[in-house]
């Protein structure tokens, strides 16, 4: 009898303590709580290693009660992540020379606008509000950068999707009278649509062509045809023409053949630079050709 009386008091006695270890962490937990209250009552400012410790909540609550540069930019730092995300996303869907920074630079205005804006007794997580806001502020940074008006992307657009639906509809090309029947429109408004849709493009000279084995890629300045270059086996034939017709002549004969063909001077010009006259270049010339001729003539089996 004795043991089962001390078993049954030792029960209510752990009950006991445990419910005293529960009320003194809570009581230490709502006297530390209180205790950075009233330091911040004390000091009259928040620090930055106090905002750390504090709940979000808490740090929207005391910025909107009395916003300051402190709690801003950590507002800021806290949900950059959120920016470079946002962005990240974006960026997989715009071609390769729109940088990714530029966008996180943009959609940083976008999330300091968001902070300002903000309204915590709506009930909404600013994660949800502040996203918007963010891809907002990028695509108005790239209508800006675009030089092309938004009225001939919409028509760009506009003709592309009409051209598509008929392709996959026919199996084939679409032709001009499909589109102006597709879009309802005439010859007229149908070019006009057509310039349109094909503005001066801008790209970028090290946007990546195509990919190739290797480990360097094929960039667009490595395609890209140079027009003023001439090209070297043309040259190295024109020097071996030039040689050919020149071969046998005299140094007047000579200058008269390449200042006109090659330089492009008129026989009045060739006189002054020869000191001749204009009359003896043409007979010159006349006879400098008559022996060429002659000439081609007898080498037609070279050939």
């Amino acid at each position: 009898m004795p043991k089962a009386t001390t078993s049954a008091g030792l029960k209510p006695a752990s009950k006991s303590t445990g419910s005293r270890s529960s009320r003194t962490k809570a009581s230490t937990a709502a006297s530390s709580s209180t205790k950075k209250k009233s330091r911040r009552k004390a000091t009259g400012t928040v620090s930055a290693d106090m905002l750390h410790e504090m709940e979000i909540v808490e740090v929207w609550t005391l910025y909107q009660a009395g916003p300051t540069d402190l709690i801003r930019n950590f507002l800021i730092e806290n949900y950059l992540p959120l920016v470079r995300y946002t962005a990240e996303r974006m960026h997989t869907r715009l071609p390769s020379e729109v940088d990714v920074e530029d966008l996180m630079s943009s959609g940083l205005f976008g999330l300091m606008d968001a902070i300002d804006a903000f309204d915590l007794s709506r009930g909404v997580k600013f994660e949800t509000y502040c996203t918007q806001r963010i891809r907002g502020a990028i695509f108005d940074e790239l209508r800006a950068m675009d030089w092309v008006p938004r009225l001939v992307r919409s028509r760009t657009a506009k003709v592309e999707k009409a051209r598509r639906s008929l392709e996959m509809q026919n199996g084939r090309r679409a032709t001009e009278d499909e589109i102006c029947q597709k879009l309802d429109v005439d010859k007229n408004e149908f070019g006009k649509l057509s310039r349109d849709s094909r503005p001066v493009g801008v790209v970028s000279l090290n946007r990546k062509w195509f990919e190739t084995d290797s480990n360097k890629d094929v960039r667009e300045i490595d395609v890209v045809k140079d027009t003023r270059q001439e090209n070297p086996v043309t040259q190295l034939q024109r020097d071996d023409l030039k040689l050919l017709m020149t071969k046998g002549l005299s140094r007047a004969e000579r200058l008269i053949i390449i200042l006109y063909y090659y330089e492009e001077m008129t026989m009045k010009e060739i006189g002054i630079t020869l000191d001749l006259s204009e009359s003896r270049v043409s007979q010159m010339h006349s006879s400098i050709l008559a022996r060429l001729k002659a000439q081609m003539q007898h080498r037609t089996k070279e050939f």
